[in-house]
Order: C-alpha cells, then structure tokens, then sequence
C-alpha cells in the first residue's frame, strides 16, 4: 500500500463554546480555512483536538461534521490510539470507514512498552483495520521512543504507511529517511523543524501552526517539496517567532488565540488546559496580524 499522506496536514483543533460544548458552526468555519488555504489532509482528533477530553459519541459527531463539511475535497486522517491494545483494535473494527482514508495511531502512552511491545502493538491494531494507518511517535507525551529500526520494522506491515515523527530527533528521523522503502513516508509532527525536514527527505507535516495560518504554512511546505529551498526558508522564518508563541503555554492554547484572532472560532478549552495568559494572548494577537497583512 502507498502512503496517500503528503504535504501540508493540519491537526484539527476542538472548537468549544463557553459552556464548554463543541462548537460544530465552528468547526465548519475551520474546515472551510483549511480547504481555502491550501491544506492537503485534515487530521481529526489528534491530542491538538484535545481528544482525551472528548467522548466516543463526541469524537464521532466531530468526525461527522467534518467529513459533511470538507464533502470530499482534502483527505481525512482520523486518530485512534491508545495504551488498551485490544481496545484500540475494538474501536478501528467498529469505525464505519466511509469519509475517513485513514488512521493517525500514537505508539501507547503511560505504561512504557518496549520495542517489541510496540511492534506487536502495532501489528494487532494493523489487522484491525484496512485504512492506511500512520504511526505516530511523540515520546514527550508517551514516555518513550519509537527507535529507527521499530519504525522501519513497521514500515513492512503492508497497510502502516507512514509516521508522524515529533521525537525531534534530527538524526533517527534522517535514519528512517535513510532506510525506508521507496512508498513509507516520513512526516513531521514539529512545526518548527518541518522546512530542514523536508530538505532532508521528508514527505510533509501535520501541523498546529496551519489550523490558523494555512495560507503561509502550506505555502512553505509545498515550496520545499517542490526544491525552491529560498522560498520555503523565507515562510520558515517568518513563521517561526510564532511557532515559538503557540506552544509556550502548551498546545493548543497559543493557536486558539490566532484562531480567535481570525474570528473562527473562541479560545475555550477543556480541564486541565486553561487559555494562555494575558501578555502571550498580545504577543500572539500582534504577530499574527502581522503576519496576516
């Protein structure tokens, strides 16, 4: 199977209302950004959707309107991971597929499996599902690492076909770059090192930055991919003061500002994320309307 995912991807963020419910006009609004600011993939419910706060009937209503919204027009990666093996593998068997192209799947958090523990983890949820699934290797919220050669192990399963790599490990993702076969990709969960990333061989990024930048964001990343180095290093630096702001005080608080900014959406998130405080908020607020002008 090849990998379908490419580009410039945009971990959705959860709109909420100030009673803390979704707020679906909002999500439709986000949706419509996104496919009018170049974005090629939509992933929802990753951990910038705030997912642990969501329930399954919530995720499933979220999931709904967003595929209703985008009618077809971008690719649709819908996350489902967890450390309950057997549970993730249940919940993909029972995941109507019409509208999703694929799974977003974090290696399991808490309980700190070793490498052959994530290698089996991921061959069970792997046969779970026909959806091209993409790793997901974060070890700063997982407690630990997906190492090269687990990846490139994984990369044999024929419909695992892809990673997000956020360890922001220049030298292991370069590694898999290195060794992968030709149809694996390689995609950044860092919006910050995604330019020099794809430089290096990667094939995009899921990104927090574009949910309220898209224009910009996708422009960097279509321009690396394309070989115009000089472009994309320009979007790369003018993004990276702000890249720096979103996640100063935890994610996704920095790009609910933005958003708000933008008029998309309000900045309300769910316990135990609260909203940024003042100073960043006016910090944020000014560079993104610089960078909107």
């Amino acid at each position: 199977m090849n990998n379908p995912f490419s580009g410039s991807g945009v971990a959705l963020v959860t709109p909420f209302k100030e009673d803390k419910s979704i707020d679906f006009k909002a999500v439709r609004k986000l949706v419509q950004l996104q496919i009018l600011g170049g974005t090629d993939f939509l992933v929802v419910q990753g951990t910038t959707g705030e997912s642990p706060t969501l329930s399954q009937e919530e995720k499933l209503k979220l999931l709904e309107t967003v595929i209703a919204e985008n009618s077809g027009k971008l690719k649709i990666v819908y996350g489902i991971g967890g450390n309950n093996t057997t549970l993730v593998g249940e919940t993909l068997k029972l995941l109507k597929i019409e509208g999703v192209d694929g799974i977003l799947s974090v290696s399991p958090y808490y309980n700190k499996p070793t490498q052959k523990g994530i290698i089996e983890h991921f061959k069970y949820i792997s046969s779970c599902s026909e959806l091209p699934i993409i790793l997901y290797n974060v070890p700063g919220r997982t407690g630990s690492n997906i190492l090269a050669e687990t990846t490139l192990t994984l990369a044999e399963i024929p419909n695992i076909v892809a990673i997000k790599e956020a360890s922001g490990n220049m030298d292991q993702i370069m590694e898999i770059i290195r060794l992968r076969k030709p149809n694996f990709g390689v995609i950044s969960g860092d919006d910050a090192i995604t330019m020099p990333l794809i430089a290096a061989g990667a094939d995009g990024v899921i990104s927090v930055v574009a949910n309220a930048l898209p224009e910009k964001f996708s422009r960097m990343v279509h321009s690396a991919l394309n070989g115009d180095l000089d472009s994309a290093r320009k979007e790369h630096y003018d993004l990276l003061a702000i890249t720096r702001m979103f996640f100063e005080e935890g994610n996704p608080g920095g790009v609910k500002v933005a958003l708000a900014h933008r008029k998309i959406m309000n900045e309300f998130m769910r316990l135990p994320l609260i909203p940024v405080s003042d100073t960043l908020r006016k910090k944020i607020q000014k560079e993104t309307e610089l960078l909107l002008t």
